[in-house]
């Protein structure tokens, strides 16, 4: 963690967090899922997916706070970045199927972005997939805006063209979205139809996974939970933001991600050379935690449907400020629960 936000969380400390990190932690799920909305949050929907059990679903606050209409767990939710690991499975398959190749640079697929994109000639497809191309975020150049993102992905690539790169290829590690962005129009171009057109056809279909889709313009509007910014009274889920899926979708993706049933033995030895099994995602208003937890064998997924707070603090993210972390200790409160449930059974 930087030293400034070392000293930001001793100097200004953000409250609502520490309060959700220093109080017990209560006997249920349930119960702290009620607690979250008094920590500051809107809604919260947790999905949980412990081997051998019927999915569970917990809710709290508002799906939409206007209305007061409550938190549904069946409501479509902007997953933000959780999608990286839909599209690095769409890599690894097509690696596998020799449609792409890791050692590939971006020059071999775009030749036109050398001399746009410093280092284009030497930036693999695996650093893309691993964050480690160099490549500008495009989400923190000067130019980009969440409350009104670019249309389209040219549109946002302009935001990194002829910006110099973060660091040479392979340098270091430095999440990028540029990266993803780029990734999604390399698979456009080998198939000549869409990544999520791909993702469809070899991920969400197989696993029967209908509640998974790649826009708020593809699901009744009225169906998606509404997304709020602390001290704001707008509501952005208006906002195209890319994917959106219920928390059971995406909890049956993380399993069979992770249990072996998604990938075959080549695919999965190519995916855990490239990318994580689990994720977290942020985007206006919408905040999202998907990881499976192999010590209880349990999926458990966290939708917050609140982002904002006090900026100076950049304990987990500097996008949300102190809200992500309050939602971050709210999830680890809950697998903290659910071991202790496990465990009292064995």
């Amino acid at each position: 963690m930087p030293i400034v936000g070392m000293i930001c969380i001793v100097v200004f400390p953000p409250w609502d967090g520490i309060w959700a990190w220093i109080t017990p932690v209560p006997d249920t799920v349930q119960e702290q899922v009620d607690d979250a909305i008094g920590y500051g949050l809107d809604g919260i929907v947790v999905y949980v997916d412990e081997a051998g059990q019927t999915p569970a679903f917990y809710t709290a606050g508002w799906k939409d706070r206007d209305h007061h209409i409550p938190a549904d767990p069946q409501s479509f939710f902007k997953i933000g970045s959780i999608s990286k690991l839909y599209d690095a499975v769409a890599v690894t398959k097509l690696v596998n199927d020799n449609r792409l190749s890791l050692d590939d640079t971006l020059a071999d697929y775009f030749p036109e972005l050398v001399g746009r994109i410093e280092y284009a000639d030497q930036i693999t497809l695996r650093m893309m997939v691993q964050h480690r191309s160099g490549i500008p975020n495009l989400t923190e150049q000067p130019g980009f805006d969440w409350e009104n993102p670019p249309k389209n992905s040219i549109e946002s690539l302009e935001l990194v063209l002829d910006v110099p790169a973060d660091f040479e290829p392979d340098e270091k590690y430095s999440y990028s979205n540029t990266n993803y962005l780029l990734i999604a129009e390399i698979i456009k171009k080998v198939l000549g139809y869409s990544n999520f057109q791909y993702i469809k056809e070899e991920i969400l279909l197989p696993l029967g996974l209908n509640n998974t889709f790649s826009s708020i313009h593809e699901v009744d509007i009225d169906d998606v939970m509404s997304g709020y910014y602390i001290g704001l009274e707008s509501d952005f889920k208006y906002i195209d933001a890319g994917m959106v899926a219920t928390a059971e979708d995406v909890g049956t993706f993380l399993r069979a991600l992770n249990d072996g049933s998604l990938l075959n033995d080549n695919e999965q030895a190519i995916y855990s050379s490239i990318y994580v099994y689990g994720h977290s995602g942020w985007v206006l208003g919408y905040q999202s935690i998907a990881r499976y937890h192999k010590d209880i064998d349990t999926v458990v997924v966290q939708f917050v449907n609140t982002t904002g707070g006090t900026p100076m603090v950049p304990f987990f993210d500097t996008q949300g400020g102190t809200k992500v972390m309050v939602s971050d200790v709210v999830y680890d409160r809950i697998v903290q629960i659910l071991r202790r449930e496990i465990h009292r059974d064995e």
